[in-house]
């Protein structure tokens, strides 16, 4: 990610942070008519004790300079998370010089990773690199969600299949909500590898291609680890409800499961050992 592409990207995320937060909320009074939901500028400034002429010029993507401690202030004023938080200092400070390369990445993933796979027999489970492209997947992921085998290993992008793939449209109840979980982990790696060019060129390709794609992105969710109650309706198997579970692999290949347990007492665990029976005969 360029400088330029840095400081849009950090800009629109305190935009869409600052929108969210009532005035009510953190003790301001609400009598005036906004013309914009959320904070003011100046509200948000006056909250971290800093200028508005500063904080207009961060907001705005200027190339000042940042202290942590100012950086601490602007994240408690807006509220933000622990994965927030380190999403904004890794747009303010540009923290990770790590650029990805394509070329070193390994496409077979390790053994003991295959295992792991394979013991989660009635768990839909795919793994993804950090771009979500997808390295690895179960038997049961396959029925669920689609046979990855048969789509090109550059293809199997998780979120470029969530929007251009009509299975998985109609797969989630909710698609909104079950794309919002990816996105929102595809945002922290987006803040965490400010310098591989490739997220910009991926964000533009999906913004061209899939409107709902942009107004989904725009949002700007963050969270390295989401847990989401998900309902599928699935063509063979009918409702199912899963807790999505995402957990980062340690290591340098920088991998991720991404685990679909049944939810208990909703029969979802029946269906999936009928669907595997079904495939087996």
């Amino acid at each position: 990610m360029n400088d330029k592409s840095r400081l849009e990207a950090l800009s629109a995320f305190l935009k869409s942070r600052r929108a969210k937060i009532q005035a009510c909320s953190v003790g301001l009074l609400t009598g005036t008519r906004r013309r914009t939901p959320g904070l003011r500028r100046e509200e948000v400034a006056q909250l971290a004790g800093v200028s508005t002429t500063w904080y207009t010029w961060l907001e705005q993507g200027r190339d000042i300079k940042v202290s942590s401690s100012v950086l601490d202030s602007i994240a408690k004023a807006l509220q933000l998370n622990i994965d927030e938080r380190k999403y904004l200092y890794d747009l303010a400070f540009e923290s990770n010089t790590k650029v990805y390369e394509p070329e070193v990445m390994q496409s077979k993933i390790p053994s003991s990773l295959e295992r792991i796979l394979a013991e989660l027999k009635y768990c839909p489970t795919f793994i993804t690199d950090r771009h979500f492209q997808i390295v690895g997947w179960n038997p049961l992921a396959a029925l669920v969600f689609l046979d990855f085998e048969l789509i090109l290993p550059e293809q199997r992008n998780m979120i470029r299949l969530v929007f251009s793939r009509k299975e998985l449209r109609s797969l989630a109840v909710n698609w909104r909500h079950f794309v919002k979980g990816f996105l929102a982990i595809f945002r922290a790696y987006y803040g965490q590898y400010v310098n591989d060019e490739w997220y910009n060129q991926f964000l533009q390709e999906m913004s061209d291609l899939y409107p709902d794609f942009l107004s989904l992105w725009q949002e700007s969710q963050v969270s390295m680890a989401p847990e989401v109650i998900i309902e599928f309706r699935h063509a063979k198997a009918g409702r199912m409800l899963f807790n999505m579970t995402s957990l980062q692999v340690q290591g340098d290949m920088d991998l991720r499961f991404n685990i679909y347990t049944p939810v208990e007492d909703s029969l979802t665990e029946v269906k999936l050992k009928q669907l595997i029976d079904k495939h087996i005969k």
